[in-house]
């Protein structure tokens, strides 16, 4: 998968992925749209080989450090069909929903972005690029890990990153309860990271 001059090369190592949606629409401001995107996680948690070992989830993007098990189809192919399958249910929740005051204008954009990038289907909900960065060292992923978790506080959201909700800082900081499981690593050397 080549994006914007990213590639996935090793498609079994962890990588920075960023999902964007279209036109920057803060369509995960929504509780159903959250919902629905943090069901998709789990399930290729569980049934598709994800492994997950970091993330936030904003209003308009999706930051994760994540990678796939070796006996999958590798983590472009995770990634394909996971914004395939969250592209569906996600534009089905704007269409369905005829009270939603921003329904007609999210529509439009949706369709721009179909329209803009060739896109056969009628609407799409993700940019293509994911600007997919390999994680080698232990350096690097110490970089992007502390990027992940301060985004809600940068955007004002709360005032330390263990008290979003939406983000892996509460599994980090040891809660019990969370949104999502991850893969706690505190030495990337135990999965091949040199440095």
């Amino acid at each position: 998968m080549k994006e914007n001059g990213y590639r996935i090369r090793n498609q079994y190592h962890p990588h920075f992925i960023t999902f964007t949606v279209v036109g920057w629409v803060d369509l995960f401001a929504r509780k159903k749209c959250r919902g629905i995107h943090i069901e998709n996680l789990k399930y290729c948690i569980r049934h598709k080989g994800m492994l997950l070992y970091g993330y936030v989830i904003m209003c308009n993007h999706v930051h994760a450090i994540m990678g796939a098990k070796e006996d999958t189809n590798g983590l472009s192919g995770l990634i394909r069909d996971y914004k395939r399958f969250t592209s569906k249910q996600l534009i089905h929740w704007v269409l369905s929903k005829k009270k939603e005051r921003r329904r007609d204008w999210m529509i439009a954009i949706f369709r721009h972005g179909a329209f803009e990038s060739g896109n056969l289907d009628l609407f799409q909900i993700w940019m293509h690029h994911n600007c997919p960065m390999v994680i080698t060292q232990n350096k690097f992923f110490n970089q992007k890990f502390n990027y992940i978790h301060p985004n809600p506080v940068k955007a004002g959201i709360v005032r330390n990153p263990e008290e979003y909700i939406y983000s892996s800082a509460t599994n980090y900081a040891g809660f019990d309860e969370n949104i999502l499981n991850v893969i706690i690593i505190d030495d990337w050397s135990v999965i091949g990271l040199v440095g």
